[in-house]
């Protein structure tokens, strides 16, 4: 071959690579504009006292645990009044990961400020303790994933709260530990958790617990079903990558839970496609169960394919701590950190449209809902959404339609 020929092709090859570098390494941007509402967050210390949590006085470790309540740092998005204060930070989410169990004895060793340290100073929306404006507004509780922190999707909780949602979060814990352990416990303990925030949301006068919803990102999901099985309070789920679709066997192994029998609407966003090999995978006793979203009949479900977005893409935090390595790692085919952004931003819109139906009886959301991507201006080969209508020969009390279906 022609020496300045290869050279030019060699040169070719060195641009394209560093153009798909740069496109991969771009950092995480939520691109959804704001609703009507400005926000506000309050970060208050709770304690359910019905239940015990093992607490060592300061940090020393070598202190011997005690048992006292279980502590839930509670966060609490809402539509607020526009304030001239500074609003979060990253970092400021960050910090308040060294007080999420001791609530008076801080951890400044909290990984969180060290792997979000390089997008610490990127502004989100809501301003920390800025005045509720007067309303009354419905309440989404947002459960994390798998031991991860209750602002995983702040982002989300933001966007909610601008669109006049009182949204509370706590972390993701173990009955016994901070971290959550992967068994029925561990499930059974944030469900509880869920419900007491419910609770706490009830004494809010901003908000309206007569409608209520719960949103989950990964491991969050299962909580959220059988949060949804035992609290009738509960009228609407949206699952973000839900565990519920690779753990049914967990969920078989509750007799109290019962997805063919629920009658709540759920959203079910997942990601892009999983081979024949990866599902594989899926092979042991926690993973092997009927599917739960076929079994989702009295309730309706809209399930959202996005097709380029992968398990970690649907949590904002998580997607921000993640390099280029990691990113490439869970790519789905050639969409690239834009495209993601891009994704993330209409799953944020679909949340807020089918929480509109299903909770604030919206017309207009509802017609969103019915059609498709294209006419609602999400790019080709972005998404696919199907939708299953309830079964009505079975009505108990707490059913819910959209207006229309």
């Amino acid at each position: 071959m022609n020496s300045r020929l290869l050279l030019a092709l060699l040169l070719s090859f060195t641009c394209f690579s560093s153009t798909c570098a740069i496109a991969q390494t771009s950092s995480f941007r939520f691109l959804e504009k704001s609703g009507p509402y400005e926000v506000g967050l309050k970060v208050v210390d709770r304690y359910d006292h019905s239940r015990s949590f093992p607490v060592s006085p300061g940090n020393d470790v070598k202190a011997p645990a005690k048992k006292g309540a279980r502590p839930l740092q509670t966060l609490i998005w809402y539509p607020s009044v526009a304030s001239t204060s500074a609003p979060m930070t990253v970092g400021d989410y960050a910090q308040l990961a060294d007080t999420e169990i001791n609530f008076d004895v801080p951890d400044h060793t909290n990984r969180w400020r060290s792997i979000l340290a390089s997008s610490s100073n990127t502004s989100l929306r809501a301003v920390r303790n800025a005045q509720a404006i007067r309303g009354h507004f419905p309440i989404v509780i947002y459960a994390p994933g798998d031991s991860s922190v209750s602002w995983d999707n702040a982002d989300l909780c933001e966007y909610l709260a601008s669109h006049g949602y009182v949204v509370l979060a706590s972390a993701s814990m173990g009955a016994s530990t901070r971290d959550m352990t992967d068994d029925l416990e561990g499930i059974n303990t944030e469900a509880r958790d869920i419900s007491f925030l419910i609770d706490d949301a009830g004494k809010l006068p901003d908000a309206d617990s007569s409608k209520v919803a719960v949103a989950a990102w990964s491991w969050g999901g299962l909580s959220s079903l059988f949060a949804a099985a035992r609290d009738h309070r509960i009228g609407a789920l949206v699952n973000l990558e839900g565990s519920i679709r690779y753990y049914p066997g967990l969920v078989q192994r509750v007799a109290d839970v019962k997805p063919d029998r629920m009658t709540l609407p759920m959203m079910f966003f997942t990601r892009g496609d999983l081979s024949l090999e990866d599902w594989d995978g899926f092979n042991d006793d926690g993973k092997i169960g009927p599917n739960v979203l076929n079994q989702w009949i009295h309730g309706d479900l809209l399930t959202v394919h996005m097709l380029g977005m992968s398990h970690p893409e649907f949590s904002a935090m998580t997607e921000r701590k993640h390099d280029a390595k990691h990113f490439a790692e869970n790519q789905q085919a050639d969409y690239d950190r834009n495209d993601v952004n891009t994704s993330y931003a209409w799953v944020a819109r679909y949340t807020v449209k089918f929480l509109d139906a299903y909770l604030k009886h919206d017309n207009a959301a509802a017609a969103f809902l019915k059609k498709t991507p294209a006419e609602n201006g999400v790019p080709k080969h972005f998404m696919a959404i199907s939708f299953r209508a309830a079964k009505r020969e079975v009505s108990p009390p707490h059913a819910s339609t959209v207006s229309g279906h």
